[in-house]
């Protein structure tokens, strides 16, 4: 899958989203989002380099702490 190809999916669920909340205002959208994004990220990448915390804070081009934060934040062991 290229970028625009992610792009495209965000961009679909988004448009599901405001349909499925029939003129409800939307809440926390960006953190949402994030949320929804970052954890299957974290966990493809965790796979990916069996576990190396120091291989995945590379590919994702993130500081190791950060990366062990967000993986607390995810509850991703």
């Amino acid at each position: 899958m290229n970028k625009c190809e992610l792009a495209n999916s965000v961009k679909s669920s988004l448009d599901q989203y405001f349909k499925d909340l029939d003129g409800e205002p939307p809440h926390a959208l960006y953190d949402m989002v994030l949320s929804c994004i970052e954890k299957p990220l974290l966990e493809y990448i965790m796979q990916h380099v069996s576990g190396n915390q120091s291989k995945a804070a590379e590919i994702l081009d993130i500081n190791r702490n950060t990366l062990r934060k967000k993986l607390q934040q995810h509850n991703i062991e």
